[in-house]
């Protein structure tokens, strides 16, 4: 049975069910995360092709991805796989703190865009999702998907993710994951869970891949730039 794709996006996006797609919204510290997962193209295929039909485009195939990784886990299991190997959580003056006197690399997974606009001094970025890349019938059927809601400029996760990590950082360095919202693994009373965010995912990537001080920033880096933290551009750091 085809599993759900999780994608995400960082901009405000409405919901609908169109072309097989749920969007899904979270709001933290006033920034929004946007998600949309794929649900299976196989379920409505003939509506889909119907619907793209009317809007100019023909799509012969489109394959479903068969496997879902790691990324798409339910955020359920994700949490507790946090917990359970003691990822914490850190607010924005904590994490810099740790930053300077104790040698703790923030780990930024934004898009390289963001990343270069601005970020914490010596931060490292390897983007967990990035821009679709390839042209299969899948990775066709998810831009024309995208653009039926407006956005040209859809994202899928980053394959390269852990390896490019892995050839900045080794399994025992001290690590701070950052993302623009940062999410949180705290439970309310609307969110019993917590809620995900792009560095939570990505701390639970590091996780399932060997690392052992993987901390999380709370607030993500919208809370670092509205507090006055130090921040540089790629221009700034070049200089």
């Amino acid at each position: 049975m085809a599993a759900a794709s999780l994608t995400s996006i960082s901009l405000h996006s409405s919901a609908s069910s169109a072309l097989g797609l749920a969007s899904k919204q979270c709001q933290h510290n006033n920034h929004t995360c946007c998600w949309l997962t794929e649900r299976s193209v196989r379920s409505s295929s003939t509506t889909t092709r119907q619907r793209l039909s009317s809007r100019g485009l023909k799509i012969r195939s489109a394959a479903t991805k068969q496997v879902k990784s790691p990324a798409e886990e339910e955020w359920k299991t994700k949490r507790e796989v946090l917990l359970q190997n003691k990822v914490r959580s850190v607010d924005v003056k904590e994490a810099l703190r740790l930053q300077k006197e104790n040698k703790f690399v923030i780990l930024d997974v934004r898009p390289e865009a963001e990343f270069k606009e601005a970020h914490p001094p010596g931060a490292i970025n390897v983007q967990i999702y990035r821009l679709i890349k390839e042209w299969t019938a899948w990775d066709i059927a998810r831009r024309a998907a995208f653009a039926f809601f407006g956005i040209f400029a859809g994202t899928e996760e980053n394959p390269e993710f852990i390896q490019s990590v892995e050839s900045q950082l080794d399994k025992k360095a001290k690590i701070i994951v950052a993302c623009a919202a940062g999410g949180t693994m705290r439970p309310t009373q609307n969110l019993p869970e917590g809620q995900q965010s792009r560095s939570l995912i990505a701390a639970y990537l590091l996780v399932l891949n060997g690392y052992t001080n993987v901390f999380h920033l709370e607030g993500g880096l919208y809370a670092w730039f509205k507090e006055g933290l130090p921040a540089v551009s790629e221009e700034e750091e070049e200089e």
